[in-house]
């Protein structure tokens, strides 16, 4: 499994939670330590406004450790729709994107695959920023 945090501009920040690993409160505390840290060297502008957290109602995700982290950084939570994939930015504007270039592909480890994402992700660097805000434009959001 893996934890993307991503903005307009593109991935700030992907996280390989390893094999026979549960994603708890704790681990998702110190996947946020560590994204405010990218933020801060990658994205400072984001930390300048009060950065918008979108995250499913998981139980880590709203475990106190992690609910007091996002309050002490000043981030805020938006709510969460009722699963729908329309609903979900992820579903259909990250993830597909992700899986286009692997698409056919089969992977012999997680290694191999955790490779091809990245390079996927690299990728998505190149073009993201545009994409996002011809999309934001053509459906009146602005940016």
């Amino acid at each position: 499994m893996m934890i993307f945090a991503y903005d307009n501009q593109g991935i700030i920040m992907t996280d390989r939670v390893p094999c026979e690993k549960s994603v708890t409160a704790v681990y998702y505390h110190d996947f946020l330590q560590n994204l405010r840290r990218k933020m801060h060297k990658n994205r400072p502008q984001l930390l300048n406004d009060t950065p918008l957290i979108l995250h499913d109602n998981a139980r880590p995700h709203i475990g106190h450790v992690v609910t007091e982290k996002l309050r002490e950084y000043g981030w805020e939570v938006l709510p969460h729709s009722p699963y729908s994939p329309d609903m979900s930015p992820p579903d259909f504007d990250l993830f597909p994107k992700l899986k286009k270039p692997m698409r056919g592909r089969r992977f012999r480890s997680l290694e191999e695959l955790s490779t091809a994402v990245t390079r996927a992700i690299r990728q998505m660097k190149r073009w993201y920023p545009q994409w996002y805000s011809k999309a934001s434009d053509s459906l009146g959001f602005g940016h």
